[in-house]
């Protein structure tokens, strides 16, 4: 095996000459997949086969770094490894990119996919085709990415790699005889996905000789060196000391350092038209390394490439320190969070109930979750998080208001700014089209689930002979707090669920308030369809009665939309036994003394207000795990 020493001469060298991979020997590649069908394993067999890490036991998900990463095993970042291959003597350069598989992150899976001319695109031979496999497969084919696929996981028992050729051949039109059988765990037959990216995966179309210009496809933030952008050069070269414009900031940098991801970062002297690598260039603050950002040399303008869709958050949460004085703390570890997660958009906010805080959009639920994870994991904060709301938008009726809020369309994030029916024409709601792929005896629970869910179903296909791939348009607020956990109930685990987003459509939303005592209690105002306004008004009213304390009057809970109540609790009053002197004697003494109470329990309800504690609003407005 000459090529693990060449390597290690390669390696053992101050830097790697990059100029010894010319264009038409680099081969750029992401491996594309539904949650757990073995991406990262794969891209581990990958870097032992090109002898990027040393062959050992320990090596499980070595491109998955974060803390939150190994703990749940999911992979959240896309990460980068160049490998160096020996094929019929000639020195290859393979860029991997690992993508993660989950439906929340797929806005990293795009932005990776730009970067690369082809995908491996990974089935788990026991699963078969999920709805995670679907929508990363349209995305690469819109990209115009030649697809591998690849079958994983052959070594299990229960594996059926030709019933899953025959799903790949119908629903993606993919010969089966393109398909390579594999088991990433234990290495059997990865040497031939190598072959394949190499035989059937273009090189990337870059010249070295035209100027410059390079794409941002994603950053991260050192605490020492500032924003490390990870580029992919379209044209040109890039060295140490080059003086380098970005096409959005229309800043000028110096370059400090760029190098090449093995997976660890190698400094190189300078890399070429085609190759992926990393560069930094005292750049202070992730905002300015712009991803989809276009990078070319000062004094040699170029036409920027063309960037991504940002990511549009698809759920809002409050979050709140526990303890006002951790809210510069808490502060500060959001920002340099975010530094990382350039995806999550930070509104300031104010609770009357819950003090200073933050609205954070983020792009779902499990990116909400990963989110807290970290902030708890790496920053040690601890925070309150509200229960996730979606944006929703009203179109004004009236010039004037028109006039006053300076749009015609106005976006609400904050439901207590939801305005009234008077000023507007219509509401919207944002919609998105879900995937979901099911073994077909758990079709007609999960129909059921779907319209009460206020789902309107678009298609339904069988993928093979016991799959269906169903189609919806939802509400995204319908499922944004617990769809998927309720679909895994139904179907025992198997059904799997993909959205996307699919613009907004009028709907009837109503500002539903909560009443105690007939006062507005403003934090606990929320916006919910028309439809839903009686059920979801009860938790709240149940919620409350659980955690108000009792007084010495009685307390209304009611939920009301204008002035139509839908909804009551009573929370009883606490209350002296009056008649405990009375012993025999005649019935109208007793209630005497019992109207007497009455009215004294009538005056103080007029007088008395209700403090309602901080732990009460936590327990409502708090994400409800049991709901």
């Amino acid at each position: 095996m000459g090529t693990n020493l060449d390597l290690f001469q390669l390696v053992g060298q101050e830097k790697i000459d990059m100029s010894r991979f010319p264009v038409e020997n680099i081969r750029n590649f992401s491996i594309i997949a539904h949650v757990d069908h073995g991406k990262s394993t794969l891209a581990d067999r990958l870097l032992e086969l090109t002898g990027t890490i040393d062959k050992t036991k320990n090596n499980k998900q070595v491109l998955d770094k974060l803390q939150v990463e190994r703990e749940r095993g999911i992979t959240v970042k896309a990460q980068t490894a160049s490998l160096f291959y020996n094929c019929e003597g000639k020195q290859y350069l393979l860029n991997l990119i690992d993508t993660p598989g989950h439906v929340d992150f797929s806005y990293e899976v795009s932005r990776s996919l730009s970067a690369c001319q082809g995908v491996l695109l990974v089935v788990d031979a026991n699963e078969g085709i999920q709805a995670q496999t679907v929508a990363n497969f349209f995305l690469a084919f819109e990209a115009q990415l030649s697809v591998i696929p690849v079958i994983n996981k052959i070594d299990l028992k229960n594996a059926d790699p030709e019933r899953v050729e025959k799903q790949i051949e119908k629903a993606f039109d993919i010969p089966s005889d393109e398909c390579i059988k594999i088991s990433a765990k234990l290495g059997t037959n990865v040497e031939s996905v190598l072959q394949a990216v190499i035989e059937r995966i273009p090189p990337p179309k870059a010249h070295c000789k035209n100027p410059l210009r390079a794409l941002v496809f994603d950053s991260t933030f050192d605490q020492y060196r500032g924003v490390i952008a990870n580029i992919a050069l379209f044209d040109g070269v890039v060295s140490k000391g080059d003086k380098i414009v970005s096409a959005h900031t229309q800043k000028i940098y110096e370059v400090n350092e760029v190098g090449a991801l093995n997976p660890n970062e190698q400094p190189t002297h300078k890399l070429y038209a085609g190759q992926v690598g990393y560069l930094i260039a005292g750049m202070k603050d992730v905002t300015e390394a712009q991803i989809g950002d276009t990078l070319y040399l000062h004094k040699q303008p170029v036409e920027p490439l063309p960037g991504f869709k940002s990511a549009k958050p698809m759920v809002f949460a409050g979050m709140y320190p526990i303890d006002q004085s951790e809210y510069n703390n808490l502060k500060s570890a959001i920002e340099k969070l975010t530094l990382n997660d350039s995806s999550v958009t930070v509104y300031r906010d104010t609770s009357l109930a819950l003090g200073a805080g933050w609205r954070l959009g983020f792009l779902g639920l499990l990116h909400m979750e990963v989110f807290n994870q970290r902030l708890e994991q790496e920053y040690n904060a601890s925070v309150i998080l509200t229960t996730p709301t979606v944006p929703y938008k009203a179109v004004l009726s009236s010039a004037k208001l028109i006039k006053e809020y300076r749009e015609k369309e106005i976006t609400i994030i904050n439901p207590a700014q939801f305005p009234d029916k008077s000023k507007v024409t219509e509401y919207l709601e944002p919609v998105v089209l879900g995937t979901i792929i099911t073994p077909d005896e758990y079709t007609a629970k999960i129909m059921m689930l779907c319209q009460a869910r206020r789902g309107v179903q678009k298609n339904m296909m069988y993928i093979d002979q016991n799959r269906v791939m169903l189609k919806y348009l939802f509400p995204l607020n319908e499922i944004v707090v617990d769809f998927y956990d309720s679909l895994k109930s139904l179907s025992s685990g198997y059904a799997s669920f993909d959205y996307e987003d699919a613009g907004y459509q009028t709907a009837e939303l109503v500002k539903m308030d909560i009443l105690l005592n007939g006062n507005i209690v403003e934090e606990l105002v929320t916006v919910v369809h028309k439809d839903k306004a009686h059920s979801v008004g009860k938790v709240i009213c149940e919620r409350l009665k659980d955690s108000l304390p009792r007084q010495l009057f009685e307390i209304a809970i009611q939920a009301a939309i204008g002035s139509k109540i839908i909804a009551r609790e009573t929370v009883k009053a606490y209350r002296k036994n009056v008649l405990a002197k009375c012993y025999g004697g005649d019935i109208t003494r007793k209630m005497k003394l019992l109207r007497r109470q009455a009215e004294g329990k009538k005056k103080l309800r007029k007088v008395g207000n209700i403090e309602v504690p901080k732990d009460a609003f936590i327990k409502v407005l708090k994400t409800q795990p049991d709901k």
